[in-house]
């Protein structure tokens, strides 16, 4: 079987072994439930809600703030206490519903759902948008507008993202052994949407039990056919995964829709599921804790909302308090100010590690080795990029193709001189891009 990549990218330690064969467990939340109103991409979603509301699960709480939104929705029953600022995992502060859970969690009668057969190509969209189903794997992009491209006949592909190619991070892993066919049900309820597209379950071949049993679960879709990747990190990075399944190649200037693809991770996939073939919004996803100070890793299923803090007792506490803590994986993930903040739609991980290994590192000067432009997966130069960016020269950056950087940050990983390519770039690239969008 051939194996497919891209080239470039690195071999970290994986750290899977950790948390790989917990099986998923559910988590109740204690007396308080937090929904940032910012947890997508796009206008921040609108309160429907005022402080002494009763809500039921399943209800409504917030509005999308417009097309390129998404709406919130309780995830227990309660009282809302506020509208407040509050810590994101991210480390800032947004508005944010507070609920105080009853504990009683009566839920809302939704709906009743019609078979896939009987649904027009909108009312499945305006399904997705209505559950506040986003990208789940990190980027937080409204599912609906990426399912809407501008010319849906050359859509070729649609691609589920099974790389899960961060170290540590199992939820998806555990998603797609114990939730095979809705996951699967997920994948025919968005090629109804593209009549001419195949569906690609593209997975990394160190989930060999995966590929087998999707390639069993779809043996007997003409349309969906499963993938081996290569195991190799950033497998899973949108551009990377496009080019290895399809050949196609995109830049920042493109959209995956450019390249007849269309890329969706596997939470994402089965939130569609739900709120397609079961009429439920948006509520939980599955969270991997894990790391080396964690007592006993694993994978929970949570109500959005909940409390890091919450997460960590679920996974019996710290072995010892860790230095570093990070939610999402250790490559493009952020470092946590405080567990103090709540599980949003993009949050895949907590971990927790004894020593803090970039902070104990000292930089040194380049010694111009070329191991970064070696493992750069956009085959551009990060060191000499580092070196605009330092000097705030954004013509040059901007003229060395650094907005083609993704951020990936294997550039610092295999750096000899510890330094700190990734971040240097990327907030360049970032400066880049406002001062572009104000022009």
């Amino acid at each position: 079987m051939r194996l497919l990549t891209f080239r470039g990218g690195i071999h970290p330690n994986d750290g899977k072994k950790l948390a790989k064969d917990k099986p998923i467990k559910d988590v109740l939340p204690k007396d308080i439930l937090v929904y940032p109103l910012s947890q997508h991409i796009g206008a921040p979603a609108v309160a429907s809600v005022k402080k002494g509301d009763q809500v039921l699960k399943g209800q409504k709480i917030a509005d999308a703030g417009g097309f390129v939104s998404s709406p919130i929705f309780a995830s227990v029953s309660g009282t809302v206490k506020g509208i407040e600022k509050r810590l994101t995992p991210t480390g800032s502060k947004v508005d944010c519903i507070v609920i105080e859970n009853d504990g009683e969690y009566k839920e809302v009668e939704y709906p009743p759902v019609k078979p896939l057969n009987e649904l027009t190509k909108d009312e499945i969209l305006n399904m997705i948008a209505d559950a506040g189903i986003v990208g789940m794997g990190g980027a937080g992009f409204p599912t609906r507008v990426k399912l809407s491209p501008k010319e849906p006949d050359k859509i070729e592909y649609i691609i589920a993202n099974c790389a899960e190619c961060e170290p540590f991070i199992t939820a998806d892993y555990r998603r797609m052994l114990e939730n095979t066919e809705e996951f699967v049900d997920g994948m025919r309820i968005i090629l109804t949407l593209f009549p001419d597209a195949k569906g690609i379950f593209a997975v990394e071949d160190n989930k060999r039990d995966c590929i087998q049993k999707l390639k069993q679960a779809v043996k007997d879709e003409a349309r969906m056919e499963v993938k081996a990747l290569q195991t190799k990190y950033p497998q899973g990075a949108e551009r990377q995964l496009i080019y290895a399944v399809t050949g196609r190649a995109i830049n920042s200037s493109m959209l995956p829709a450019d390249a007849g693809c269309i890329v969706d991770n596997v939470e994402t996939i089965l939130g569609i599921h739900r709120a397609v073939s079961e009429g439920k919004p948006l509520l939980e996803r599955v969270v991997t804790v894990s790391g080396d100070a964690i007592e006993s890793p694993g994978n929970f299923r949570v109500p959005l909302g909940i409390n890091h803090q919450e997460l960590i007792e679920a996974a019996g506490g710290f072995k010892e308090q860790p230095e570093k803590l990070i939610s999402g994986g250790p490559m493009m993930g952020f470092a946590m100010l405080t567990l103090d903040a709540p599980v949003t739609k993009t949050s895949s991980s907590v971990l927790a590690f004894k020593k803090d290994m970039v902070s104990r590192s000292t930089a040194t000067a380049c010694i111009n080795c070329g191991r970064c432009a070696d493992a750069c997966p956009s085959r551009i130069l990060p060191s000499r990029l580092a070196d605009f960016a330092e000097r705030h020269d954004e013509a040059a950056f901007i003229a060395n193709h650094g907005l083609e950087c993704v951020e990936c940050g294997c550039c610092s990983y295999v750096c000899p001189g510890k330094r700190q390519l990734k971040q240097s770039i990327g907030s360049m690239r970032k400066i880049a891009l406002a001062n572009r969008k104000k022009k």
